[in-house]
């Protein structure tokens, strides 16, 4: 393709298709998310079949087409590190040399009591732990005594979890704004994650009112370059959050895909010029981290259909590119994110068609996509 007006990048958010040669180094042998919800039977996805999705090189779970519609290719991840801010930096060119930290026992002292004594409010659990649990476990404490939950994972995150009716998002926000004011350097988490959820004691439940504070990335992004040179870059979802809203022009909050999509699709109406870029977070969030393959495989149907009606509205000078940013097998042994490989389909006019094998760095995409804007 010589030329595009406008890309579309969504990123399906832990659509990891196989595991990649280091996953070892990250405990995730054998890890593969496409593969785990292609086992429930309840995944149909006819158009990422066309496109190439079962073609792509070391896939297995889905069938293959004679005639692909897209270019295809599987992409290695360079950065040590498999979590979603990690894999958006290297979409978009950052190479993370060193993983960013995590606190499988908890943060240290020095950290909780700075945060307490900035946001006066004392804090309870500081555990790695599901988020579902710890608001079963901790939320009726928290009521109590106006403590706030705080909780890591196996990624590289501080999360807040606050029951509306005591501490509003608004306010919970202020807070996560706060933390990440203080977790810079040596304790610079990938994200402050705001964790609001509602409910009865025994029958608590998280909101959609989830808020990203991620890190400012370290460098200029491809976001940056785009913007800088007049182009438009509109984010859609988390993706603004994600890049601390560095080079992002425009930007659309959704709460879930429903949302994600339907913004997407008025979008594609509109007449502008530069990258669309889009997460949407369920895969990862609702259905990943919390094992249920069923429900990634029932959300990626969905998202299939979708995507026949988006890609009939695709002007001639438009590009599609579908990829994701790490995996979350939802059948492997462990709620944590997995070290993938993931897919990259690329899909417009004058786009041949064609496997393009094993491609080494995720910021293959943001290169390719910053030269078909420019060509």
């Amino acid at each position: 393709m010589k030329h595009a007006k406008r890309a579309f990048l969504i990123v399906l958010d832990s659509f990891g298709i196989g595991a990649a040669p280091d996953a070892a180094d990250f405990g995730d042998v054998g890890a593969n998310t496409l593969g785990s919800i292609a086992r429930t039977g309840k995944l149909n996805v006819p158009n990422l079949i066309a496109m190439g999705l079962g073609n792509i090189d070391g896939v297995t779970a889905i069938e293959k087409t004679d005639a692909p519609t897209a270019s295809f290719a599987r992409l290695q991840e360079k950065s040590r590190g498999k979590d979603t801010t990690t894999g958006h930096w290297e979409i978009a060119g950052i190479i993370s040399e060193r993983p960013m930290p995590t606190y499988p026992n908890g943060f240290p002292d020095e950290v909780m009591t700075a945060f307490e004594n900035a946001v006066g409010r004392g804090t309870l659990c500081n555990l790695p732990y599901s988020g579902t649990d710890v608001i079963r476990d901790y939320g009726e404490e928290h009521l109590a005594t106006g403590k706030l939950i705080v909780y890591t994972s196996a990624d590289s995150v501080f999360q807040i979890a606050a029951h509306e009716s005591l501490v509003p998002p608004q306010k919970l926000y202020e807070i996560c704004r706060t933390a990440r004011d203080l977790l810079q350097g040596e304790h610079g988490v990938g994200r402050v994650i705001a964790r609001p959820f509602e409910g009865e004691v025994g029958a608590f439940r998280r909101t959609e009112n989830r808020r990203d504070f991620s890190l400012t990335p370290p460098a200029k992004t491809v976001l940056d370059r785009l913007s800088g040179e007049g182009y438009d870059v509109i984010g859609v979802g988390k993706i603004g959050d994600i890049f601390s809203m560095s080079g992002i022009t425009e930007t659309h909050p959704t709460h879930n895909n429903r949302e994600g999509m339907k913004v997407t699709s008025e979008l594609v109406k509109k007449d502008f010029h530069g990258l669309c870029f889009i997460n949407l977070v369920d895969f990862d969030m609702l259905y990943g981290h919390r094992q249920d393959a069923d429900g990634y495989a029932t959300a990626m149907s969905e998202f299939d259909a979708w995507l026949d009606g988006f890609i009939k509205d695709l002007r001639p000078d438009d590009v599609l590119m579908i990829t994701a940013d790490h995996g979350c097998d939802p059948s492997d042994h462990s709620t944590d994110h997995t070290r993938e490989y993931v897919p990259y389909l690329t899909y417009g006019t004058g786009i041949a068609p064609q496997n393009r094998g094993t491609l080494l760095g995720f910021d293959t995409i943001g290169d390719e996509a910053y030269a078909l804007l420019h060509n």
